[in-house]
């Protein structure tokens, strides 16, 4: 049974066809739109797939009229019911820690989910605590310790809100993208390097203080659709997951199925 996984993010929607609802099946295709042609995504991407999902789940941060519009695709396209992830007390093996644990993000639950298994996998009987880092319009960094319990995170801008913040907000500062060094001598550098360091500093303090929390190396997890801007970064030994949102999407799938 084919099964499809869709993320809702603030800029894009991303999907994936896997060849059953479970982390270790095939992923067929997959694909991304920006929100703005989410009228086009059956005629653009979906009605040309060789494998027709019969069931979904996915999570949504976008608006009601964004979600609405992908249900009518999938239901006038395919006859599959709409299925929507919600942040819970606990799921997929991981215990929520937040102070209200349904206004956690469901892409960020999604995400946290998707690392502890991953932790889990790296050692079944006694796995890392483990943090996951989002890096896409907006950077989550997330701890769960080596119980499973989500401890909580932060939330930062991404690079590029951080940019449009500067450019915004300050005089003569719209200038071409730059690249990122240690001492950077043109104003283009300075922004790019600027931006890595905020998030690169965040994702180690936090990563400094889980190791303190929990006596032991965490592993660190990152994914997103900007996580190449940080994968140079040597002092961030991360292990690079291109679709934790769906890793962690598919875990709860198999839940519900079992």
């Amino acid at each position: 049974m084919s099964f499809l996984v869709i993320d809702i993010g603030n800029t894009r929607l991303k999907w994936g066809l896997y060849a059953a609802p479970s982390r270790q099946s095939e992923l067929l295709a997959h694909g991304a739109v920006v929100l703005e042609d989410i009228d086009y995504l059956w005629h653009l991407y979906w009605k040309n797939l060789h494998h027709q999902p019969k069931a979904m789940l996915g999570c949504v941060v976008a608006g009601e009229a964004i979600k609405r519009r992908v249900e009518e695709q999938l239901e006038e396209g395919w006859g599959v019911k709409p299925n929507w992830v919600s942040s819970s007390p606990e799921a997929g093996g991981v215990q929520n820690g937040y102070e209200h644990p349904q206004r956690l993000g469901a892409d960020r639950w999604a995400a946290i989910i998707g690392a502890r298994q991953r932790a889990l996998l790296t050692d079944p009987v006694t796995p890392p605590p483990v943090l996951a880092v989002m890096v896409g319009t907006a950077v989550t960094v997330d701890a769960i310790d080596a119980s499973g319990r989500f401890l909580g995170g932060l939330i930062l801008p991404g690079f590029g809100l951080m940019y449009r913040a500067l450019e915004s907000g300050t005089a003569g500062l719209k200038v071409p993208t730059g690249e990122v060094h240690d001492f950077p001598t043109n104003t283009s550098d300075a922004l790019m390097s600027g931006g890595t360091d905020a998030i690169a500093g965040a994702i180690e303090r936090s990563l400094r203080r889980l190791r303190v929390h929990a006596d032991r190396e965490p592993l660190l997890i990152m994914s997103g659709g900007a996580v190449s801007r940080l994968s140079h970064v040597t002092e961030l030994p991360a292990t690079i997951a291109e679709n934790l949102i769906f890793e962690g999407l598919l875990t709860l799938a198999e839940g519900l199925t079992e």
